[in-house]
C-alpha cells in the first residue's frame, strides 16, 4: 500500500553503477537518544513497528534481487539508505537502529546488544569467520557488524546485555560470501600501467581499476579460503586483463604457461607484509591486489588461485605454513617434487618474491620441512575444453 505523506522525505543516490530511489515516510522519522540503552532501543521499535516501511523494505529486495546482489553487498546498500534517513556523524546510536531495523525487515537475523554507553550490531552467520568477535544465542553464532566503529573502545562480550525483541521476519543467515561483485560505472574506472619481463621479453597491461572496490572491502573482515579465493573480478577489470593473459599464453604449452602466471603474480607488483602495510592481517581480494602498491604472500595466492582458475581450470590447493602461503597445482605432468593430496600429485607454483628463483615444482629451502597445512583444495566443476 502506498501512503500519500505530505512530509515523506525523497531520496536518490548512486549504487555503483545505478541509482537507488526511495520515499521515507514521516513515520520513519523517530526521534532516539544519542545514548544507547534498552528502553531507547524498545522505544524506537514500538513507533517505527507502526510507521509506513513496506515500501522501502520492497524496493530493497527488488533492487537486491535485480542486481544479483550478495549479502555483504547488499548490506552496503542498507547502510547507505539508514545515512540518508539517520546519518551516522549525526547519532550514531540511531543510524544503527535504523541499520538492524531494515535488516531484520529484509529477513536476516540480526540482533543488538546495548552495553558501555555503546550499540552492538550483530548478524546470525556460521560460517569460518576469524578476526571479528561474536556472540552465541541458543546455541547459534552471531557476527559482530559494527566492531570496526569502535575498535580498541570494544569490550569483551559479556559487557553487552542482548536485547530481545522478536522480530517474525527476521530468520536468514548472512553470509560474507562474495561471488558476484557489483557493475560500476565505467567512467569510475583509471588506467594503470602493469609490465613484467618474461623469457627476456616484456609484457605491458593497461589495467582498469576501480577505488570502489577498496570501500566495499573497507570492512570485510578475514573470511575463510574458499570464500576468499573466489572472489571474482569485476567486469571491466576482468576484461581488461583475462583476455590479455589469453593471448599472451596462448602459444605457451601449459607447464609454460603456469609459470608466466606465477611469474606474473610472483614481480609484477610490490611485496610488502600486512604487519608492516596494515599493522594487522588482512586478506586481499584479487582485484585489491590488482589495484593496491604493496601485497603480501596471502594476498597473491588468491590472485594467482584466481588467474589459474580463470585460464586454466586445474586443481588447485592452498599450502598453508605457519608464516607462509602458496600454491600447488595438479599439472598434467608433475614437476620437481610434488605433493600429494588425497591421491593427486600437487605441483608447487611460488606466487610470491623469495630469496631463491624458484622454479615451478620447487619450494623455499627455508621451508621443506616445515609442517603444513591444506587450507583449501580446489576441484574444478567442468573442465575446460
Amino acid at each position: 500500500m502506498i501512503h500519500n505523506n505530505v512530509n515523506a522525505q525523497q531520496h536518490s543516490f548512486d549504487f555503483y553503477d545505478g541509482t537507488f530511489n526511495f520515499t521515507a515516510d514521516s513515520s520513519l522519522s523517530i526521534a532516539v537518544s544519542t545514548t544507547a540503552s534498552l528502553g531507547e532501543v524498545k522505544a524506537f521499535y514500538n513507533k517505527i513497528s507502526t510507521g509506513h516501511y513496506d515500501e522501502l523494505i520492497s524496493n530493497l529486495k527488488a533492487y537486491q534481487n535485480k542486481q544479483h546482489l550478495n549479502d555483504w553487498i547488499y548490506y552496503q546498500l542498507i547502510r547507505k539508505v539508514a545515512e540518508q534517513i539517520s546519518p551516522k556523524s549525526e547519532n550514531y546510536f540511531r543510524y544503527t537502529l535504523y541499520k538492524w531495523f531494515l535488516l531484520n525487515k529484509c529477513g536476516y537475523d540480526a540482533r543488538l546488544a546495548v552495553g558501555n554507553d555503546q550499540v552492538i550490531f550483530y548478524v546470525k552467520n556460521d560460517e569460518d569467520i576469524s578476526d571479528i568477535p561474536f556472540f552465541m544465542i541458543d546455541h547459534k553464532k552471531y557476527m559482530c557488524l559494527n566492531y570496526h566503529d569502535y575498535g580498541k573502545l570494544f569490550k569483551e562480550a559479556d559487557a553487552y546485555k542482548p536485547i530481545n525483541i522478536v522480530i517474525p521476519e527476521a530468520k536468514n543467515q548472512f553470509s560474507y560470501k562474495v561471488t558476484r561483485m557489483p557493475d560500476f560505472k565505467p567512467e569510475g574506472y583509471e588506467d594503470k600501467n602493469i609490465e613484467f619481463s618474461y623469457k627476456q621479453k616484456n609484457y605491458h597491461f593497461k589495467l582498469k581499476i576501480n577505488n570502489e572496490v577498496q570501500s566495499i572491502f573497507k570492512n570485510y573482515p578475514v573470511v575463510d579460503f574458499e570464500s576468499y579465493f573466489n572472489i571474482p573480478l569485476s567486469r571491466e577489470t576482468y576484461s581488461s586483463l583475462i583476455p590479455t593473459l589469453k593471448a599472451n599464453l596462448k602459444k605457451m604449452d601449459q607447464k609454460k604457461g603456469i609459470d608466466y602466471l606465477m611469474r606474473f603474480t610472483r614481480y609484477a607488483f610490490l611485496y610488502e607484509d600486512d604487519g608492516e602495510n596494515f599493522g594487522k592481517e588482512k586478506r586481499n581480494a584479487p582485484e585489491q591486489t590488482l589495484l593496491s602498491q604493496y601485497s603480501d604472500c596471502d594476498d597473491r595466492a588468491a590472485l594467482f588461485f584466481y588467474l589459474v582458475k580463470e585460464i586454466y581450470n586445474l586443481p588447485m590447493v592452498a599450502v598453508l605454513y605457519p608464516e607462509h602461503l602458496t600454491i600447488a597445482v595438479n599439472l598434467d605432468k608433475p614437476v620437481g617434487n610434488p605433493l600429494t593430496y588425497n591421491g593427486r600429485q600437487y605441483s608447487f607454483c611460488e606466487p610470491t618474491p623469495q630469496f631463491e628463483n624458484l622454479k615451478i615444482g620447487q619450494i623455499s629451502s627455508s621451508l621443506k620441512h616445515s609442517k603444513y597445512e591444506i587450507v583449501y583444495a580446489y576441484e574444478p566443476k567442468k573442465a575446460i575444453r
